[in-house]
C-alpha cells in the first residue's frame, strides 16, 4: 500500500471512529433526556423519542408502536399520575436518574444497544389530592436504537424494574408481587400490553440477571447468566 493509500485508510478509519463516538454522545443525549421527560411527566415529548416501530418492554408486558406507546405513557401513566396533563402537578415526585449507561454501537452505525439503569425516587405529598405515598425502585433498562435519517431514536425500552420500597419500610419488607404483572392484553384491557413476556420477569426478592447486550469487555467471551437460584423463595 502506498503511503497515500495508507493515510486515506488511516483518515477513514478514524472519522468512523469519531462518527462512532458522535453516535453514542446523541444516543446517551437521548436517553438522558428520556428521564428528565419521565420525571417531570412530559409524555407527549416521551412518545416523541422513539421510532414509530418502536416497543416498550414494561412489568413483562410489551406495547408495541405508536398506538402501544400512545396506551402505556398516554392513556395509563398521564391518567393515572397527573390527571391526564402533560406536565408536573403538585406534589408528585416522579425522579428517574438515568445512572451506568454503556453504549454500543453497531460497525454500520444503524443500531445500537443501551445497558443502564435507574433508581427512583417516587410519591405524592400528603397536600396534593389524592392517597399520599413515597416508595424507592430500582431497574435496568436493557434497550436498543436505530439511526432513521441520520436521527437516533429507541427502537426498543426495556425497562426491568427489580425492586420496590416503601420510603418507611426499605425492600427488605416488600411484598412478594408488589406490582402485579399483567395477565390480560390489549384489547380486551383497553390499557394492557400487545403480548406478555415468557417466561414473566419477576420483582425482588427476585434478583435475576438481565442479559447482557455485549460481550465480557475484557476476555471477549460471552457474559453467563446464572439465574439459577435467584429465585429460589418463589411458589408459583
Amino acid at each position: 500500500m502506498s503511503d497515500i493509500a495508507s493515510l486515506e485508510a488511516r483518515i477513514a478509519r478514524l472519522e468512523h471512529e469519531l462518527a462512532i463516538q458522535q453516535d453514542i454522545h446523541q444516543i446517551r443525549r437521548i436517553q438522558y433526556t428520556y428521564g428528565y421527560f419521565i420525571d417531570k411527566s412530559q409524555y407527549d415529548e416521551t412518545v416523541d423519542l422513539f421510532s414509530d416501530d418502536a416497543e416498550v418492554w414494561f412489568l413483562g408486558g410489551v406495547y408495541k408502536g405508536r398506538q402501544g406507546l400512545r396506551r402505556l405513557y398516554i392513556e395509563r401513566f398521564r391518567k393515572t399520575f397527573t390527571q391526564d396533563h402533560n406536565g408536573p402537578r403538585y406534589g408528585w415526585l416522579l425522579d428517574h436518574p438515568q445512572l451506568q449507561m454503556v453504549v454500543d454501537v453497531a460497525p454500520d452505525r444503524a443500531t445500537a444497544t443501551v445497558r443502564g439503569r435507574s433508581m427512583m425516587q417516587a410519591g405524592l405529598h400528603e397536600t396534593a389530592e389524592g392517597q399520599q405515598r413515597a416508595w424507592w425502585e430500582g431497574g435496568i433498562y436493557d434497550n436498543r436504537y436505530v439511526r432513521e435519517d441520520g436521527v437516533w431514536k429507541i427502537s426498543r425500552l426495556g425497562y426491568f424494574p427489580f425492586w420496590h420500597g416503601t420510603f418507611a419500610d426499605g425492600w427488605a419488607k416488600t411484598p412478594i408481587d408488589f406490582i402485579p404483572a399483567p395477565s390480560v392484553c390489549y384489547p380486551e384491557d383497553p390499557l394492557g400490553p400487545d403480548f406478555i413476556l415468557q417466561p414473566q420477569p419477576r420483582l425482588w426478592p427476585a434478583t435475576d440477571i438481565v442479559p447482557f447486550p455485549y460481550d465480557h469487555p475484557v476476555t471477549g467471551k460471552p457474559i453467563v447468566c446464572d439465574n439459577s437460584r435467584a429465585r429460589e423463595g418463589f411458589k408459583d
